[in-house]
Protein backbone atom coordinates (compact mmCIF):
# COMPACT_ATOMS: atom_id res chain seq x y z
CA UNK A 1 0.00 0.00 0.00
CA UNK A 2 1.14 3.28 -1.06
CA UNK A 3 2.12 6.22 1.48
CA UNK A 4 -0.71 8.37 -0.79
CA UNK A 5 -3.55 5.50 0.46
CA UNK A 6 -2.46 5.50 3.53
CA UNK A 7 -2.85 9.13 3.90
CA UNK A 8 -6.30 8.96 2.55
CA UNK A 9 -7.37 5.63 4.80
CA UNK A 10 -5.90 8.00 7.65
CA UNK A 11 -8.42 11.14 6.55
CA UNK A 12 -11.77 8.74 6.18
CA UNK A 13 -10.22 7.15 9.68
CA UNK A 14 -10.95 10.52 11.29
CA UNK A 15 -14.39 11.00 10.10
CA UNK A 16 -15.35 7.71 10.98
CA UNK A 17 -14.51 7.98 14.50
CA UNK A 18 -15.64 11.23 14.68
CA UNK A 19 -18.60 10.36 13.29
CA UNK A 20 -19.11 7.45 16.06
CA UNK A 21 -18.16 10.66 19.04
CA UNK A 22 -14.78 9.96 19.80
CA UNK A 23 -13.05 12.67 20.66
CA UNK A 24 -11.83 14.27 18.10
CA UNK A 25 -7.99 14.60 19.92
CA UNK A 26 -8.28 10.65 20.21
CA UNK A 27 -9.64 10.40 16.92
CA UNK A 28 -6.49 12.98 15.21
CA UNK A 29 -3.88 11.84 17.20
CA UNK A 30 -3.95 8.10 17.04
CA UNK A 31 -5.17 8.07 13.31
CA UNK A 32 -1.56 10.08 13.17
CA UNK A 33 0.53 8.03 15.29
CA UNK A 34 -0.71 4.25 13.55
CA UNK A 35 -0.07 6.41 10.08
CA UNK A 36 3.25 7.82 10.54
CA UNK A 37 4.28 4.16 11.93
CA UNK A 38 3.02 2.58 8.64
CA UNK A 39 4.89 4.67 6.57
CA UNK A 40 8.34 5.13 8.23
CA UNK A 41 8.28 2.08 11.07
CA UNK A 42 8.62 3.01 14.54
CA UNK A 43 11.76 5.16 15.42
CA UNK A 44 10.78 7.68 12.82
CA UNK A 45 7.59 7.93 13.87
CA UNK A 46 8.62 8.15 17.92
CA UNK A 47 10.73 11.09 16.61
CA UNK A 48 8.54 13.00 14.41
CA UNK A 49 5.55 12.71 16.61
CA UNK A 50 7.58 13.72 19.70
CA UNK A 51 9.37 16.36 18.39
CA UNK A 52 5.98 17.90 16.91
CA UNK A 53 3.78 17.64 19.83
CA UNK A 54 6.50 19.83 21.87
CA UNK A 55 7.44 22.30 18.47
CA UNK A 56 3.46 23.17 19.14
CA UNK A 57 3.14 23.20 22.94
CA UNK A 58 6.19 25.42 22.88
CA UNK A 59 5.22 27.77 20.46
CA UNK A 60 4.98 31.41 21.69
CA UNK A 61 2.13 32.45 19.61
CA UNK A 62 0.04 29.73 21.60
CA UNK A 63 0.64 31.58 25.14
CA UNK A 64 -2.00 33.75 23.95
CA UNK A 65 -4.79 31.45 24.42
CA UNK A 66 -4.71 30.96 28.19
CA UNK A 67 -4.30 34.91 28.64
CA UNK A 68 -7.30 35.42 26.64
CA UNK A 69 -9.30 32.64 28.21
CA UNK A 70 -8.43 34.23 31.83
CA UNK A 71 -9.11 37.47 30.04
CA UNK A 72 -12.44 36.33 29.50
CA UNK A 73 -13.24 34.30 32.66
CA UNK A 74 -12.62 37.09 34.76
CA UNK A 75 -14.72 39.67 32.77
CA UNK A 76 -17.94 36.57 33.59
CA UNK A 77 -16.70 36.06 36.99
CA UNK A 78 -16.58 39.81 38.19
CA UNK A 79 -19.65 40.47 36.49
CA UNK A 80 -18.49 42.77 33.91
CA UNK A 81 -20.85 41.31 31.21
CA UNK A 82 -23.91 41.33 33.23
CA UNK A 83 -23.64 45.39 33.86
CA UNK A 84 -22.85 45.20 29.80
CA UNK A 85 -26.07 43.83 29.45
CA UNK A 86 -28.10 45.71 31.48
CA UNK A 87 -27.28 48.46 30.07
CA UNK A 88 -27.95 47.27 26.50
CA UNK A 89 -31.07 46.37 27.86
CA UNK A 90 -31.84 50.24 29.18
CA UNK A 91 -30.58 51.37 26.09
CA UNK A 92 -32.35 49.31 23.51
CA UNK A 93 -35.69 47.83 25.29
CA UNK A 94 -37.84 50.22 23.64
CA UNK A 95 -37.17 48.41 19.91
CA UNK A 96 -39.05 45.26 18.49
CA UNK A 97 -36.92 42.24 20.16
CA UNK A 98 -35.22 44.93 22.66
CA UNK A 99 -34.05 42.15 25.08
CA UNK A 100 -32.91 39.65 22.24
CA UNK A 101 -31.17 42.93 20.54
CA UNK A 102 -29.98 43.64 24.28
CA UNK A 103 -28.46 40.45 24.14
CA UNK A 104 -26.69 40.09 21.03
CA UNK A 105 -25.36 43.95 21.63
CA UNK A 106 -23.83 42.53 25.17
CA UNK A 107 -22.43 39.10 23.80
CA UNK A 108 -20.59 41.30 21.10
CA UNK A 109 -19.15 43.26 23.69
CA UNK A 110 -18.44 40.18 25.93
CA UNK A 111 -16.95 38.81 22.61
CA UNK A 112 -13.84 42.10 22.72
CA UNK A 113 -12.67 40.34 26.29
CA UNK A 114 -13.76 36.40 25.87
CA UNK A 115 -12.33 34.72 22.65
CA UNK A 116 -14.21 31.68 22.96
CA UNK A 117 -17.78 31.20 21.78
CA UNK A 118 -19.00 28.14 24.14
CA UNK A 119 -17.75 29.69 27.24
CA UNK A 120 -19.68 33.10 25.61
CA UNK A 121 -22.72 31.05 25.11
CA UNK A 122 -22.64 29.54 28.21
CA UNK A 123 -22.69 33.26 30.23
CA UNK A 124 -25.38 34.65 28.29
CA UNK A 125 -27.74 31.73 28.16
CA UNK A 126 -27.90 32.00 32.44
CA UNK A 127 -28.05 35.78 32.33
CA UNK A 128 -30.80 36.88 29.38
CA UNK A 129 -33.04 33.52 28.89
CA UNK A 130 -34.34 33.83 31.98
CA UNK A 131 -34.98 37.57 31.82
CA UNK A 132 -36.42 37.22 27.63
CA UNK A 133 -38.60 34.00 29.20
CA UNK A 134 -40.28 36.59 31.77
CA UNK A 135 -41.15 38.93 29.63
CA UNK A 136 -42.86 36.61 27.97
CA UNK A 137 -40.88 35.57 24.80
CA UNK A 138 -40.70 33.05 22.37
CA UNK A 139 -38.45 30.76 23.42
CA UNK A 140 -37.14 29.61 20.08
CA UNK A 141 -36.52 33.25 19.63
CA UNK A 142 -34.69 33.75 23.31
CA UNK A 143 -32.72 30.86 23.15
CA UNK A 144 -31.74 31.23 19.43
CA UNK A 145 -30.35 34.49 19.61
CA UNK A 146 -28.11 33.92 22.61
CA UNK A 147 -26.72 30.33 20.85
CA UNK A 148 -26.67 32.30 17.13
CA UNK A 149 -24.74 35.39 19.33
CA UNK A 150 -21.93 33.45 21.49
CA UNK A 151 -20.65 32.61 17.87
CA UNK A 152 -19.58 36.56 17.60
CA UNK A 153 -16.65 35.15 20.33
CA UNK A 154 -14.57 33.29 16.93
CA UNK A 155 -14.57 36.43 14.65
CA UNK A 156 -14.60 39.85 17.49
CA UNK A 157 -10.68 40.18 18.73
CA UNK A 158 -9.42 38.52 20.41
CA UNK A 159 -10.57 34.98 19.05
CA UNK A 160 -8.92 31.90 20.20
CA UNK A 161 -9.77 30.26 16.24
CA UNK A 162 -7.85 32.96 14.85
CA UNK A 163 -4.95 32.44 17.18
CA UNK A 164 -4.92 28.36 15.95
CA UNK A 165 -5.34 29.62 12.27
CA UNK A 166 -2.51 31.72 12.37
CA UNK A 167 -0.32 29.40 14.13
CA UNK A 168 -0.87 26.29 11.73
CA UNK A 169 -0.92 28.41 8.48
CA UNK A 170 2.74 30.69 9.73
CA UNK A 171 0.86 34.29 9.38
CA UNK A 172 0.39 37.18 11.37
CA UNK A 173 -1.97 36.99 14.09
CA UNK A 174 -1.73 40.69 14.53
CA UNK A 175 -4.05 40.70 11.09
CA UNK A 176 -5.83 37.93 11.08
CA UNK A 177 -7.41 39.40 14.96
CA UNK A 178 -7.52 42.70 12.84
CA UNK A 179 -8.99 41.28 9.90
CA UNK A 180 -12.20 39.75 12.08
CA UNK A 181 -13.77 43.53 13.11
CA UNK A 182 -15.67 44.38 9.65
CA UNK A 183 -17.37 40.49 9.17
CA UNK A 184 -17.55 40.30 13.39
CA UNK A 185 -19.74 44.04 13.11
CA UNK A 186 -21.55 42.98 10.13
CA UNK A 187 -22.67 39.64 11.90
CA UNK A 188 -23.83 41.62 14.56
CA UNK A 189 -25.88 43.92 12.14
CA UNK A 190 -26.86 41.16 10.16
CA UNK A 191 -28.48 39.74 13.47
CA UNK A 192 -30.25 43.02 14.63
CA UNK A 193 -31.96 42.93 11.47
CA UNK A 194 -33.49 39.17 11.53
CA UNK A 195 -34.49 40.07 14.93
CA UNK A 196 -35.86 43.53 13.95
CA UNK A 197 -37.78 42.15 11.10
CA UNK A 198 -39.02 39.12 12.65
CA UNK A 199 -40.61 40.82 15.60
CA UNK A 200 -42.37 43.66 13.48
CA UNK A 201 -44.20 41.20 11.55
CA UNK A 202 -44.77 39.02 14.16
CA UNK A 203 -45.38 40.91 17.85
CA UNK A 204 -46.23 37.78 19.72
CA UNK A 205 -42.49 36.46 19.36
CA UNK A 206 -41.22 39.54 21.96
CA UNK A 207 -43.61 41.08 23.83
CA UNK A 208 -42.93 45.15 24.14
CA UNK A 209 -42.30 45.98 27.35
CA UNK A 210 -43.55 49.14 29.22
CA UNK A 211 -40.13 49.73 31.36
CA UNK A 212 -39.38 53.82 30.89
CA UNK A 213 -36.21 53.83 31.76
CA UNK A 214 -35.36 57.45 33.10
CA UNK A 215 -32.44 59.22 31.04
CA UNK A 216 -30.49 59.33 34.14
CA UNK A 217 -30.56 55.37 34.96
CA UNK A 218 -29.49 54.64 31.46
CA UNK A 219 -26.21 56.75 31.95
CA UNK A 220 -25.70 55.58 35.00
CA UNK A 221 -25.72 51.86 33.62
CA UNK A 222 -23.85 52.86 30.59
CA UNK A 223 -21.13 54.06 33.21
CA UNK A 224 -21.18 51.00 34.88
CA UNK A 225 -20.09 48.96 31.92
CA UNK A 226 -17.32 50.85 30.73
CA UNK A 227 -14.82 48.72 31.66
CA UNK A 228 -15.13 45.70 28.85
CA UNK A 229 -15.19 48.65 26.22
CA UNK A 230 -12.28 49.51 27.30
CA UNK A 231 -10.52 46.31 27.79
CA UNK A 232 -11.47 46.34 24.12
CA UNK A 233 -9.90 49.55 23.25
CA UNK A 234 -7.10 48.90 24.86
CA UNK A 235 -6.65 45.26 22.72
CA UNK A 236 -7.34 46.79 19.72
CA UNK A 237 -5.40 49.95 19.77
CA UNK A 238 -2.33 48.18 21.25
CA UNK A 239 -2.01 45.66 18.28
CA UNK A 240 -3.01 47.90 15.49
CA UNK A 241 -0.68 50.31 16.50
CA UNK A 242 2.51 47.84 17.17
CA UNK A 243 2.76 48.73 20.43
CA UNK A 244 2.26 45.33 21.60
CA UNK A 245 1.94 41.83 19.55
CA UNK A 246 -1.10 39.43 20.05
CA UNK A 247 -0.03 37.35 22.97
CA UNK A 248 1.27 40.52 24.77
CA UNK A 249 -2.05 42.11 24.10
CA UNK A 250 -3.78 39.00 25.56
CA UNK A 251 -1.86 39.37 28.79
CA UNK A 252 -1.44 43.36 29.29
CA UNK A 253 -6.13 42.48 28.96
CA UNK A 254 -5.77 39.69 31.75
CA UNK A 255 -3.81 42.50 33.33
CA UNK A 256 -6.38 45.01 32.78
CA UNK A 257 -9.50 43.21 33.50
CA UNK A 258 -8.10 42.28 36.57
CA UNK A 259 -7.39 45.44 37.76
CA UNK A 260 -10.86 46.46 36.60
CA UNK A 261 -12.14 43.67 38.81
CA UNK A 262 -10.02 45.19 41.84
CA UNK A 263 -11.58 48.56 41.91
CA UNK A 264 -14.83 47.51 41.47
CA UNK A 265 -14.39 45.33 44.47
CA UNK A 266 -15.30 42.04 43.20
CA UNK A 267 -12.10 40.43 42.79
CA UNK A 268 -11.31 37.87 45.34
CA UNK A 269 -10.42 34.79 46.84
CA UNK A 270 -13.02 32.37 45.57
CA UNK A 271 -13.73 34.38 41.54
CA UNK A 272 -9.59 34.12 41.24
CA UNK A 273 -9.72 30.44 41.95
CA UNK A 274 -12.56 29.75 39.86
CA UNK A 275 -11.01 32.13 37.02
CA UNK A 276 -7.71 29.86 37.17
CA UNK A 277 -9.33 26.40 36.77
CA UNK A 278 -12.33 27.36 33.77
CA UNK A 279 -8.96 28.53 32.11
CA UNK A 280 -6.70 26.02 32.77
CA UNK A 281 -9.61 23.29 32.03
CA UNK A 282 -10.67 24.94 28.21
CA UNK A 283 -6.73 25.70 27.50
CA UNK A 284 -6.03 21.66 28.51
CA UNK A 285 -9.38 20.66 25.74
CA UNK A 286 -8.02 22.91 23.16
CA UNK A 287 -4.00 22.22 23.39
CA UNK A 288 -5.03 18.38 24.01
CA UNK A 289 -7.25 19.00 19.92
CA UNK A 290 -4.64 21.26 18.46
CA UNK A 291 -1.93 19.33 19.61
CA UNK A 292 -3.80 16.24 17.90
CA UNK A 293 -4.10 18.52 14.64
CA UNK A 294 -0.42 18.69 14.58
CA UNK A 295 0.12 15.08 14.68
CA UNK A 296 -2.51 14.52 12.04
CA UNK A 297 -0.72 17.06 9.65
CA UNK A 298 2.68 16.18 9.89
CA UNK A 299 0.84 12.56 9.13
CA UNK A 300 -0.77 14.04 5.85
CA UNK A 301 2.82 15.50 5.16
CA UNK A 302 4.61 12.33 5.37
CA UNK A 303 2.08 10.86 3.42
CA UNK A 304 2.31 13.37 0.30
CA UNK A 305 -1.74 13.69 0.21
CA UNK A 306 -1.35 17.64 0.58
CA UNK A 307 0.72 17.42 -2.92
CA UNK A 308 -1.66 15.57 -4.78
CA UNK A 309 -4.60 17.67 -3.72
CA UNK A 310 -2.75 20.39 -4.25
CA UNK A 311 -2.03 19.05 -8.00
CA UNK A 312 -5.85 18.15 -8.38
CA UNK A 313 -6.76 21.77 -7.39
CA UNK A 314 -4.00 23.13 -9.89
CA UNK A 315 -6.84 22.17 -12.39
CA UNK A 316 -9.06 25.02 -10.69
CA UNK A 317 -6.37 27.57 -10.54
CA UNK A 318 -8.39 29.92 -13.03
CA UNK A 319 -11.75 29.78 -10.93
CA UNK A 320 -12.08 30.81 -8.11
CA UNK A 321 -15.53 30.92 -7.28
CA UNK A 322 -16.19 27.11 -8.22
CA UNK A 323 -13.48 26.55 -5.55
CA UNK A 324 -15.32 28.52 -2.77
CA UNK A 325 -18.18 26.62 -3.76
CA UNK A 326 -16.38 24.01 -2.77
CA UNK A 327 -15.13 25.09 0.36
CA UNK A 328 -18.37 26.10 1.52
CA UNK A 329 -20.13 23.07 0.91
CA UNK A 330 -16.95 21.28 2.34
CA UNK A 331 -17.25 23.31 5.29
CA UNK A 332 -21.25 23.02 5.77
CA UNK A 333 -21.18 19.82 5.70
CA UNK A 334 -18.77 18.65 7.81
CA UNK A 335 -19.69 21.31 10.39
CA UNK A 336 -22.31 19.10 11.36
CA UNK A 337 -20.09 16.18 12.49
CA UNK A 338 -16.97 17.90 13.84
CA UNK A 339 -16.68 20.55 16.85
CA UNK A 340 -15.80 24.02 16.18
CA UNK A 341 -12.23 23.80 16.74
CA UNK A 342 -11.67 20.08 15.39
CA UNK A 343 -13.52 21.16 12.20
CA UNK A 344 -10.78 23.49 11.31
CA UNK A 345 -7.80 21.87 12.44
CA UNK A 346 -8.54 18.69 10.62
CA UNK A 347 -9.27 20.89 7.20
CA UNK A 348 -6.52 23.04 6.83
CA UNK A 349 -3.64 20.48 6.41
CA UNK A 350 -5.53 18.98 3.66
CA UNK A 351 -6.79 22.90 2.60
CA UNK A 352 -3.49 24.51 2.99
CA UNK A 353 -1.57 23.90 -0.02
CA UNK A 354 -4.68 24.67 -2.32
CA UNK A 355 -4.72 27.93 -0.85
CA UNK A 356 -1.12 28.27 -2.14
CA UNK A 357 -1.78 26.83 -5.49
CA UNK A 358 -4.79 29.17 -6.00
CA UNK A 359 -2.94 32.15 -4.49
CA UNK A 360 -5.51 32.74 -1.82
CA UNK A 361 -4.82 35.83 0.11
CA UNK A 362 -4.40 33.24 3.81
CA UNK A 363 -5.68 36.36 5.64
CA UNK A 364 -9.12 36.25 4.00
CA UNK A 365 -9.36 32.67 3.64
CA UNK A 366 -8.79 32.64 7.62
CA UNK A 367 -11.85 35.02 8.00
CA UNK A 368 -13.50 32.49 5.90
CA UNK A 369 -12.84 29.33 7.28
CA UNK A 370 -13.51 30.55 10.98
CA UNK A 371 -16.89 31.97 9.70
CA UNK A 372 -17.61 28.60 8.50
CA UNK A 373 -16.34 27.33 12.14
CA UNK A 374 -18.80 30.03 13.46
CA UNK A 375 -21.85 28.46 11.23
CA UNK A 376 -20.74 24.87 12.32
CA UNK A 377 -21.35 25.46 16.15
CA UNK A 378 -25.16 26.26 15.14
CA UNK A 379 -25.68 23.77 13.02
CA UNK A 380 -26.95 20.07 14.67
CA UNK A 381 -26.16 16.90 15.00
CA UNK A 382 -22.81 18.65 16.67
CA UNK A 383 -23.24 22.25 16.92
CA UNK A 384 -21.90 22.83 20.61
CA UNK A 385 -23.53 26.19 21.42
CA UNK A 386 -26.86 24.76 20.40
CA UNK A 387 -25.84 21.50 23.18
CA UNK A 388 -24.57 24.76 25.67
CA UNK A 389 -27.96 26.55 25.62
CA UNK A 390 -29.95 23.67 26.37
CA UNK A 391 -27.43 22.26 29.39
CA UNK A 392 -27.50 26.49 30.68
CA UNK A 393 -31.27 26.71 30.66
CA UNK A 394 -32.28 23.11 31.46
CA UNK A 395 -35.31 22.15 32.14
CA UNK A 396 -36.93 25.40 30.49
CA UNK A 397 -36.60 24.98 26.85
CA UNK A 398 -35.85 21.84 24.76
CA UNK A 399 -32.65 20.98 22.28
CA UNK A 400 -35.52 20.52 19.49
CA UNK A 401 -36.75 24.82 20.66
CA UNK A 402 -33.22 26.00 20.46
CA UNK A 403 -32.65 24.16 17.10
CA UNK A 404 -35.96 25.89 15.79
CA UNK A 405 -34.92 29.14 17.10
CA UNK A 406 -31.48 29.40 16.09
CA UNK A 407 -32.13 27.97 12.37
CA UNK A 408 -33.27 31.64 11.83
CA UNK A 409 -30.04 33.26 12.27
CA UNK A 410 -28.80 30.59 9.67
CA UNK A 411 -30.36 33.01 6.82
CA UNK A 412 -28.97 36.05 8.23
CA UNK A 413 -25.42 33.93 8.30
CA UNK A 414 -25.94 33.23 4.91
CA UNK A 415 -26.24 36.52 3.69
CA UNK A 416 -23.28 37.76 5.50
CA UNK A 417 -21.24 34.81 4.18
CA UNK A 418 -21.86 35.31 0.57
CA UNK A 419 -20.85 39.01 1.40
CA UNK A 420 -17.58 38.22 2.65
CA UNK A 421 -16.97 35.77 -0.21
CA UNK A 422 -17.44 38.66 -3.09
CA UNK A 423 -16.01 41.56 -1.41
CA UNK A 424 -12.83 40.64 0.19
CA UNK A 425 -11.97 43.95 1.00
CA UNK A 426 -14.36 43.50 4.35
CA UNK A 427 -12.00 41.68 5.82
CA UNK A 428 -8.83 42.82 4.24
CA UNK A 429 -9.24 47.08 4.85
CA UNK A 430 -7.57 46.92 8.27
CA UNK A 431 -4.74 44.51 8.16
CA UNK A 432 -3.56 46.57 5.14
CA UNK A 433 -3.92 49.76 6.74
CA UNK A 434 -1.33 48.11 9.07
CA UNK A 435 0.69 47.58 6.50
Amino acid sequence: MSAVQIGCMGIACVLLLAALRIPIGVALGGTAAVGVLLIRGQTAALSILGAATFDFAAHWTMTAVPMFLFMGNVAYHSGLATMLYRAARAWLSFLPGGLALATTCASAGFAATSGSSVAMAGAMSRLAVPEMLRAGYDKGLASGVVAASGTLGALIPPSIHFILYATFMETSVSKLLMAGIIPGLLTMAAYFGLVVIRTTLNPSLAPRTNDAVPMEEKLRLLAQAWPLPIIFIGIIGGIYSGIVTATEAGAAGSALALIVAALSGRLNRAMLLAVVKDTAGTTAAIFFIAIGAVLFSQFLTISRVPLVIGGLIRGLSDNLPLFLLMISVFYLVLGMFLDAVGLMLVTLPILAPAVSVMGIDVIWFGVIVVKFVEIGLLTPPIGLNLYVVTAAVKGQITFSEVVRGTSWFLYAEAVVMVLILSFPQLSLFIPNLMN
